[in-house]
């Protein structure tokens, strides 16, 4: 793709998200969350091959419906209120339909069909800016609408997140396909606190965001599309493929590393407010994840292939992603030990 026309799309993406999260009228939400949809469908598509063009259409499709049920569920709210407001959401059929568009645009069940499509469709690259960045407006949207939103129908739909994601992808050999269903389950995890914490579910986002990125850019500099490539990793980068297996293993939410904080104090939450039978089933369901991040791990650091390798152990990452990849990785494996100071700040 041109350079400059790249950078055209990037500025539209961040200029797009901007609009979102610093608007207060529906109006100028939904035109930030156009402007998101058309500029990272050239991005999708720019391959060419037939699958990401499939997946372009589907992304645009899915997108385009939600954006329509964002301005229906404003408009009826403004018609019966007189309020354009984005926190003055109070008709109860607007705050149905509000909770149904923000879940289609970021892939909760029950409307989670085409993420792990589009994903599969796009390059690794693209697939960290669906996984992450463009997350972030739709979920801003449902921090501010957070107090308007039905508590039950929230935690429902996080509840069936989290047993999707973790189900849908044991059985998965694309690494793709594998983060989808992990975001998926991960904003299970955010959902179902957004009610009661709001403050809570934005830095679970960061966090997931900073793991994911970790792991999505060491998937790339290996490029591992598939667990059968991941196999032969080792033999040639071990260093990422040890990188890998920390950031894995810490989306996965495991005590020592950084991706246990959101989980801990999301379980403490739900305690704090007399959920114990949803903080119980949603942790249950998060070690499907860990079983698919371990299988993950395992392919990318322990399993060795049959036959011997002639090339020799680059134990150095390529210049580029060297930076990128080890601040990611830092920060995704040791935040844990300054909790404290990451919870004054929230």
């Amino acid at each position: 793709m041109n350079p400059q026309a790249k950078l055209i799309f990037v500025i539209s993406l961040l200029l797009g998200t901007t609009i979102t999260i610093s608007s207060n009228h529906w109006i100028m939400a939904w035109t930030g969350l156009e402007i998101n949809t058309l500029a990272i469908l050239p991005l999708i598509s720019k391959s060419h091959h037939p699958r990401a063009i499939e997946a372009a259409t589907k992304y645009f499709l899915v997108q385009a419906t939600a954006s329509a049920l964002v301005l229906f569920s404003s408009m009826t709210n403004a018609w019966h209120t007189g309020q354009w407001d984005i926190t003055q959401l109070t008709l109860p059929t607007s705050c149905l339909l509000m909770t149904a568009a923000i879940s289609m645009k970021l892939g909760l069940v029950p409307f989670h069909f085409w993420f792990p499509e589009v994903l599969q469709g796009s390059s690794l690259t693209t697939g960290l800016l669906l996984s992450t960045a463009m997350k972030l407006p739709p979920m801003a949207l449902l921090l501010m609408t957070s107090q308007s939103l039905n508590p039950t129908l929230l935690i429902t739909l996080a509840i069936l997140s989290a047993a999707v994601g973790g189900w849908m992808g044991l059985n998965q050999t694309q690494t793709r396909k594998i983060m989808a269903f992990s975001s998926i389950s991960h904003l299970g995890w955010m959902a179902i606190i957004t009610a009661y914490s709001p403050k809570l579910t934005l830095l679970n986002f960061y966090l997931y965001a900073i793991i994911t990125a970790a792991v999505f850019l060491a998937l790339n500099s290996m490029k591992a599309l598939k667990l059968s490539t991941l196999m032969t990793a080792w033999t040639k980068t071990p260093t990422l493929s040890a990188i890998l297996l920390l950031a894995l293993l810490s989306l996965a939410g495991l005590p020592p590393l950084t991706g246990f904080l959101p989980k801990w104090l999301i379980v403490q939450e739900l305690t704090k407010q007399d959920m114990i039978p949803a903080a119980m089933t949603i942790s249950l369901l998060s070690l499907l994840g860990l079983f698919f991040y371990l299988r993950l791990a395992y392919c990318a650091t322990i399993t060795l292939p049959p036959h011997t390798t002639n090339h020799m152990k680059q134990w150095h990452l390529p210049k580029p992603m060297n930076v990128s990849v080890a601040i990611l990785a830092t920060l995704s494996t040791m935040l844990l030990p300054i909790s404290p100071m990451i919870l004054t700040t929230i």
